[in-house]
């Protein structure tokens, strides 16, 4: 066995130049942009290469610069497994330690894009509304010191410093799971360097480009097992390897500065001028039931969702999320077919290679469940369509941040809002219900006001402490046939 990734493979890297710079490099970017990119370059050419940035810790960096900046992505396929060295990475930058190099990276004339996937609390915005969260610490830091902490922070001085030098701004583009993700991330940007300085949000308003994106790969979290299974297949030890599974999609609105971008087409990225259709379809119909699957699987025992899809009761239940509560409330993309859509991520959720922990997923509830579920919600009880499915994983979220599961064991709820959300637990079903339903960075007004949904999600709340997470599957069921919502 090879002691490292063979020296053939890491030791010259392609020569391009770093034309991107990429906020929050973490296993999901490794295992699906940073490859859709080398795949570009490797057809088409050009100068993409990529520094990536980790905010918060250096652990990435540490892993990555021993190997040259290599790692293997690994697919994971029912039917065996496929490494794949990728040289994309230029450099790895830990902000903490020197913001400054930070945004001299981005402010440097051969970068054109500054892509991120800082996850859903990176924004710095509430959930409810996509607006700056101005009480934020970081933002908060952020507008009173010229080296930022924040992802928005970030963007906006670098953005400064190319205007201040005469450059054209980079093109920012959000990989996370938000919808409209470009118009959020761009409203964010803008209101916070409107209070630095308005003539710079002037600036970026009328010559910048923030490009909505949707991105789909499912990406469990690597384990040591991993690094071990890998040595044994590729003959190298590799201690940063990503795993992925064989699908992937990227849709990306075609909006860019100066029309610069690699040329992902080649590669198989959808390049369209509306990205909405792609993004409702992805963030409900897949992140909507993994959410689902994630809480109510954990509560009733599930390690992973492939064990949780493979139990005939939860499968049930999430075929009847899709046709009766989900589907009725999206417009297919053009060409799409939604039920198809449906059996194929059925497929997908029961490859027994993916180990997606059903922890991993539940992480930042707060965050995530505006976007993925509480929308699809909201659109059903307007047009009276009923939602006992959905309303149930709402309930299985408070539940589960409650920090104790069915059968008193804690539970490590790993959510920005996690002390709130566990003061918020009371015996009372309906006094749970309604300090969550105040939460404004979580649920609409809508939906706040809306006493017909206080009611169902306090029944599904209690059904899920008087009987449990697998016994509410059949409830949720028997409602939905009832009809229509309360």
């Amino acid at each position: 066995m090879e002691a490292g990734l063979p020296d053939r493979l890491y030791r010259n890297p392609s020569s391009a130049p770093a034309g991107i710079v990429h906020l929050g490099l973490g296993a999901f970017f490794r295992a699906h942009g940073a490859v859709y990119i080398a795949e570009a370059m490797a057809k088409s050419g050009g100068d993409w290469g990529i520094v990536g940035v980790s905010l918060q810790s250096p652990g990435t960096r540490d892993r990555l610069r021993p190997q040259g900046w290599a790692y293997t992505a690994l697919e994971l396929a029912p039917d065996g497994e496929k490494p794949q060295v990728m040289t994309v990475l230029r450099d790895v930058l830990v902000a903490p330690e020197d913001p400054q190099a930070v945004l001299d990276a981005m402010a440097a004339p051969l970068v054109r894009i500054v892509s991120l996937t800082v996850t859903e609390k990176g924004y710095c915005h509430e959930p409810s509304t996509g607006r700056l969260n101005r009480a934020h610490p970081d933002i908060r830091h952020d507008l009173e010191n010229p080296l930022p902490k924040s992802a928005p922070g970030f963007l906006v001085r670098a953005l400064a410093l190319r205007r201040a030098a005469g450059l054209r701004p980079f093109t920012v583009m959000c990989c996370d799971n938000l919808p409209e993700n470009g118009r959020v991330l761009r409203g964010v940007v803008l209101e916070l360097a409107g209070l630095i300085a308005p003539d710079l949000a002037e600036w970026i308003s009328a010559e910048g480009a923030f490009p909505s994106t949707m991105v789909d790969r499912i990406v469990p979290a690597t384990t040591p097992a991993d690094l071990d299974r890998l040595e044994a297949i590729a003959g190298w030890r590799d201690e940063a390897p990503v795993m992925h599974e064989p699908f992937r999609q990227w849709v990306i609105e075609d909006d860019f500065v100066d029309a610069a971008r690699p040329d992902l087409t080649a590669v198989g990225a959808q390049l369209v001028a509306d990205v909405t259709p792609f993004e409702h379809m992805k963030l409900r119909m897949l992140n909507g039931t993994h959410s689902s699957l994630a809480y109510l699987g954990y509560l009733a025992g599930h390690e992973t969702i492939s064990d949780t899809v493979a139990d005939p009761a939860f499968s049930d239940f999430l075929r009847g999320l899709w046709r009766d509560e989900i589907i009725p409330a999206l417009t297919p993309p053009p060409g799409v077919d939604l039920a198809a859509y449906a059996d194929a991520l059925h497929d997908r959720y029961a490859n027994p290679a993916i180990r997606h922990r059903t922890w991993q997923i539940a992480m930042d509830g707060s965050q995530k469940l505006p976007q993925r579920i509480l929308g699809t919600i909201l659109e059903n009880r307007a047009a009276g369509r009923a939602v006992p499915g959905l309303t149930l994983a709402v309930a299985a979220w408070m539940r589960y941040a409650s920090g104790r599961d069915e059968k008193g064991q804690p539970i490590e709820v790993r959510d920005p809002l996690a002390d709130r959300l566990a003061a918020l637990w009371h015996d009372d079903p309906a006094r749970t219900v309604d300090g969550f339903l105040a939460l404004a960075e979580v649920f609409p007004p809508a939906l706040r006001d809306d006493p017909g949904f206080a009611r169902d999600l306090t029944a599904a709340l209690r059904g899920l402490i008087e009987n449990g997470a697998q016994a509410s599957l059949k409830g949720a069921s028997d409602a939905r046939a009832s009809g229509s919502a309360s």
